[in-house]
This record gives C-alpha cells, structure tokens and sequence, in this order.
C-alpha cells in the first residue's frame, strides 16, 4: 500500500474515533438530561458550563449510588404520616411554624432512608438523583422556611402555603416502604 492509502485509512480512522466520540457524548448528554430532567438545567446554568455540569451529576450518581439508602420499615411510615397530619393540622393556627416542623419532618425521614445530613445543598444534590421531580420544591420550600426563621421579609400566608405544598410533594416520594418482596424473591 502507498503512502496515499495510509493517509486515506488514517483520515477514515480519525473520521471515525471523532464520531464514537460525538456519539457518546450525545448519548451521555441525553442520558443526564432524562435522568435529571430540570436540575439537569439548573446544573449547567450553575456551573456556566456543560461539560462542568455533566461531571458534577455523574459524581452525584456515584455519591448517591455509594450510599445505604433504604426503604421505611411499614411502622416508620405510618409514624411519619402521623406526624405529617399533625404538622398539616398546626398550619391553620400557626403556618410559619407548620412550615419549620415540615422541613425538620422532611430531615427525620431523609436520615431515617439514609441520607447524609450534612448540609442543605448536599441533601438537596443527593435527593436530586432519585427525587428530580421535586428537588427544586424542596429548595423553594426550604428557602421560605429560612426566610420565616430568620424574619428576612417574613414570608406571608400564601407563600407558607406552597412550602407546605412543596415539602409534601417530597414526602410522598420519600416515603417508600419496605414490604419485603425484594426478601421472598
């Protein structure tokens, strides 16, 4: 073979690493974007840069996939809801309050599945890998319960509403029971 064919055979070979690569990375990109879906967004437009961002949710994943998360016990859930009722009951008298107790509710059975508890924006990046959906409430609800507790512009009824709304959207998630079928399988 000439010196033409090693240079058409090299160029082909180039052609083809650069479009695997192309590939792959579109099929990461989309992976991220399905699994995340709008923290996925938030991400990148936090970091400024995609590339950035996609690391930091694939250390995420590995972080989250490390930890010993686990489903209540059918007894824990029943407590929880309990004590959901109670707090739901207690917003009529006293919102800002209710609001503070659903967030300390919201920590309880985050520790209780084994969630690290260290601070805020951990909790919210590890929830974001299995609870997507509702991570950004989780952020807005705990924004209004900081606000209240620190008396910045005291949050007003309807706001302490929506925390309400969004602290709920993620204690029904959070509260997967274990009922043992994964044990008589």
């Amino acid at each position: 073979m000439d010196l033409t064919g090693w240079i058409v055979i090299a160029v082909i070979v180039v052609v083809a690493a650069a479009l695997i690569w192309f590939m792959t990375r579109t099929v990461r990109t989309r992976s991220l974007q399905q699994r995340f879906g709008p923290e996925y967004d938030r991400t990148v437009a936090g970091t400024g840069d995609r590339s950035t961002a996609e690391a930091e949710l694939r250390s995420r994943q590995e972080r989250v996939g490390e930890l010993d998360l686990t489903p209540l016990s059918p007894p824990d859930r029943d407590r929880f809801t309990a004590e959901w009722t109670k707090v739901q009951a207690e917003f009529v008298d006293r919102p800002a309050e209710a609001v503070s107790d659903a967030d300390r509710l919201i920590q309880t059975v985050m520790q209780r599945r084994g969630y690290p508890m260290e601070d805020f924006d951990r909790r919210a990046a590890d929830l974001s890998v299995q609870h997507p959906s509702v991570v950004e409430n989780y952020r807005s609800a705990h924004s209004i319960a900081l606000k209240e507790t620190r008396d910045e512009d005291a949050a007003n009824t309807e706001a302490l509403r929506k925390a309400m709304v969004y602290y709920r959207s993620l204690f029904d998630e959070l509260l997967v029971v274990d009922d043992g079928a994964e044990r008589r399988s």
